[in-house]
């Protein structure tokens, strides 16, 4: 797959960056990236969680409001959450106000830190699924997303579906999606291999 035309900045990206600055800035500096702090391996299952049925772009613009509301992704916090947090959140339009997700979001905190207990870190447990080759063609999903979401499953974690988890997988660097002429493939790359 191609990357789109050259933006104004002359450079071309993956396609489904379009031209919205907030989706441009995260495509080029954060997606395809290795993601190494738990916190932040954390944050990013739960809001692919968050995000499904939903665009990228409206959970991006929630981003700070859920840091906010889930003190700052630190699980450890998150995992004491109870009924009235979950009632609160269920308040706070600066989020996406399900239930479900709400709720899977500390029970994934509580998942957490079971795995750190027994991995060392989510980095650890994560990198498990790394690929290092690219697939041909654009994929919703992936063997290793869905032997992750399998294991994730097993554990007790919620909304950790295949292509959910495969979104994962592209978003934290385990996989480099970038497109051959995106102009950030490279450096993408370099950051996986440092």
């Amino acid at each position: 797959m191609k990357a789109r035309q050259a933006s104004a900045d002359g450079k071309r990206r993956c396609a489904w960056c379009g031209d919205d600055p907030l989706y441009v800035a995260y495509h080029d500096r954060e997606w395809g990236f290795p993601v190494r702090s738990d916190r932040r391996l954390y944050e990013k299952v739960c809001l692919e969680g968050f995000q499904a049925g939903l665009s990228w772009l409206t959970i991006l613009k929630k981003r700070a409001n859920f840091r906010a509301a889930f003190a700052d992704f630190d699980f450890e916090r998150v995992a004491r959450f109870g009924a009235r947090d979950v009632t609160r959140l269920l308040g706070d339009a600066g989020i996406v106000r399900h239930r479900g997700k709400i709720e899977s979001t500390v029970n994934n905190a509580r998942r957490a830190i079971e795995l750190v207990e027994e991995a060392g870190s989510l980095r650890a447990f994560f990198g498990q699924w790394r690929r290092d080759r690219p697939y041909p063609g654009v994929l919703a999903e992936s063997p290793e997303s869905k032997a992750l979401s399998k294991e994730l499953k097993r554990r007790g974690w919620t909304f950790v579906g295949p292509t959910t988890m495969y979104a994962f997988l592209q978003a934290v660097g385990l996989v480099n999606d970038h497109v051959e002429d995106c102009a950030f493939r490279a450096a993408a790359e370099r950051a996986r291999r440092a």
